[in-house]
This record gives structure tokens, C-alpha cells and sequence, in this order.
């Protein structure tokens, strides 16, 4: 973080530092030791996020049974993580739906093994309070800070779309979350489009107001992403398939129990009780375990596509070749409607 302006408050700034989500840009934190889980003699090297997968099995005692071994390792970001998978250094993370566009557009030893279907809300375009913009078709002429090649560059392109704009009718400021939100603050930027639970925190801290958001707009999809060599190990496999299982039954867990959840999420990453409640309402609780089905490959063709030409990737390529459908079972396709918590979204 470059600059701390003196109105933000503290607690705001923290969970920033330490909550570089799934979705966001390339970081280049590495992995670090975060334990391990279970007995036996098989061990499953899994990468996490904080307040991610470790931190919800544990909270829905997903972890108390384990017939093989869990060793964690914390990234700050998916892109990080990914780049461990392809290394061979971990087995399995858990991302959103743009970093695996990127991994793969290198040529990453990846296959995308399983996949959640959340609400969209936390997806947004936000503008502060008294901002004279009310409407997507507005923004032309004016300055958006956004993460590069996060899940929120893609739905502020789709959104740009929609309202019959492109990139070159706006000002895209490169700005990773912290940066963001000083020059969101501050007035550098007009809009600012990122995730949960940046939404949350600058709608409830950060005087901002919702432009509009990815429902509709973007698919809601997060993945879990192994590496091929787990994936031709038949123990690992094995492995692999009950954790993807704990992960289901983990999210149905969050779904009933938001406020347990919002508690313990608050603890591991610093967030506030009332933030970390409105983004597991407004999205994070609102995941279905869904099939990497063919409508799933195509939404994400899509992604690829779009970045590919805005040069943002290299190429296009097929999506589908990353990945491995054997885990599907079966689940629900992949546009499945997410949970809901009613008008408490």
C-alpha cells in the first residue's frame, strides 16, 4: 500500500492487506506454511486464501475425520497459487473464475476439478455517494479503477458492453485493492470496479454506493484447480475426490449458519462482524456446488475470449482442455440458481 489516507479508517485498511482474493490480479507473494490436517500416508498439499478453504472446513467440522493428510499453504492471491500448481509445489486451490484463464493461456499443468456457482451482487461498479453518475452508460469519459485480469476487469468490460461502451470510452486505472480504494476515497478515480468483500466494506466505510453489478452479467462461477500430476496419482486422486466432497458439504454449512460463519471469517482475515455478515449474504453463502459442465467451459470461453482480444492474454485457446469432468458425479449443472437469503441480500 503506497498511501494511507488519514480518513480511512484502520480497520478498513487491514482486511485489505491480507484479503488479496481469489479474484484479483497477479501478486507475487509466495506460498507459506499454514499446518496440517489428518492422518495416513497419503498427503494432499492444498493451497488456501485466508479465511478460505482451511478456515471453513474447520468451522464446519469438516476436518475432524481425515483418512489422509492436508498440508496448507496461504497465498495471497489465485494467480500465486496457481503458479505453485503448475510448479508441482501444491496439489489443489481453490480460485475464482479469471485466474484459471490465465494460467491456462500459459500453458499451465492445471484442470479445473470442481465448481461453486455464487450470486453476482458482490460483482460491482461502485461510485460514491453523491456521485452524479446513475447509470453504466455514464461512465464514458470517466476514470474506473480495476484490478488487471481480475474476475472484476471482466465484468467491468461485460458491463461496458452492455451499455453499449468498450474500454477506449473510459480512463482504466491499473489499481490492485488497497491502491483502489485511496483513489476511490479520495476522488482520484470516478468508479471502482471489484468483489466481495471489497463491496461490502465500501458500501458500509467508504461512502460508496452500487453503478451496478455482475448479476446477469458475469457467470458467478470459483473453482477448484489440481494439477495434473495429482490428478494421474490413483491415491491422490482418491484424495481429491473426498475433498472436493468436504468443500460441498462445508459450503452447505455456510449457507445455514452465515452469522457462525461471518464470525469465525471476521477472526481469520480482520474484516468487521457487520462487513464479513452483509458479503457472506450478498455472496460468499450463496454458493452451489454445480458441474464444470459444458456450459460452464463455455461461459468461461467467453472470459478467454474477451481478454485474448484485448491482448491481455496471448492467444485464445480451448478452455475445455483444462478440465478433468471426473468429479462432476452428480451434481447440478453449472447454471444451477445460486442460494439466496432474500431481501437480506
Amino acid at each position: 500500500m503506497r498511501s494511507r489516507p488519514r480518513h480511512i479508517a484502520p480497520a478498513l485498511l487491514l482486511p485489505l492487506a491480507l484479503l488479496l482474493a481469489g479474484c484479483g490480479g497477479a501478486s507475487r507473494a509466495e506460498g507459506s506454511g499454514g499446518g496440517s490436517d489428518g492422518k495416513g500416508s497419503v498427503t494432499l498439499r492444498v493451497g488456501d486464501q485466508k479465511g478460505g478453504s482451511e478456515a471453513v472446513l474447520r468451522a464446519a467440522g469438516e476436518l475432524d475425520d481425515l483418512p489422509y493428510r492436508i498440508e496448507w499453504s496461504t497465498f495471497t492471491s489465485g494467480p500465486p497459487l496457481l503458479e505453485a500448481v503448475n510448479a508441482g509445489a501444491v496439489d489443489v486451490g481453490g480460485v475464482g473464475n479469471t485466474p484459471p484463464v490465465f494460467a491456462a493461456a500459459a500453458d499451465s499443468k492445471i484442470k479445473v476439478i470442481a465448481g461453486t456457482h455464487s450470486r453476482s451482487d458482490g460483482e460491482a461498479i461502485l461510485v460514491k455517494k453523491d456521485s452524479p453518475l446513475r447509470r453504466p452508460a455514464e461512465l464514458k469519459g470517466r476514470s474506473i479503477a480495476v484490478a488487471q485480469g481480475s474476475s472484476a476487469h471482466y465484468q467491468l468490460v461485460a458491463s461496458l458492453k452492455r451499455a453499449g461502451l468498450s474500454p477506449k470510452d473510459v480512463t482504466l486505472n491499473y489499481l490492485q485493492p488497497a491502491d483502489a480504494l485511496a483513489a476511490f476515497t479520495r476522488g482520484k478515480v470516478d468508479a471502482w470496479a471489484v468483489w466481495d468483500p471489497y463491496t461490502s466494506q465500501a458500501l458500509d466505510q467508504a461512502g460508496a454506493r452500487v453503478l451496478t453489478t455482475g448479476q446477469g452479467v458475469v457467470n458467478g462461477l470459483s473453482f477448484q484447480i489440481a494439477a495434473t500430476a495429482a490428478l494421474a496419482d490413483k491415491e491422490k486422486s482418491g484424495a481429491l475426490k473426498d475433498y472436493t466432497e468436504r468443500l460441498r458439504r462445508a459450503q452447505d454449512w455456510v449457507f445455514r449458519h452465515p452469522d457462525a460463519w461471518a464470525r469465525v471469517w471476521s477472526k481469520e482475515t480482520g474484516l468487521p462482524r457487520k462487513v464479513a455478515l452483509d458479503a457472506v449474504r450478498r455472496s460468499r453463502g450463496t454458493a452451489v456446488p454445480v458441474a464444470v459442465d459444458k456450459a460452464a467451459i463455455a461461459s468461461e470461453q467467453q472470459i478467454v475470449d474477451t481478454f485474448a482480444a484485448l491482448r491481455l492474454i496471448p492467444r485464445s485457446f480451448d478452455f475445455g482442455s483444462f478440465v478433468d469432468p471426473r468429479f462432476n458425479g452428480g451434481l447440478p449443472p453449472s447454471g444451477t440458481a445460486p442460494r439466496t437469503y432474500g431481501k437480506a441480500d
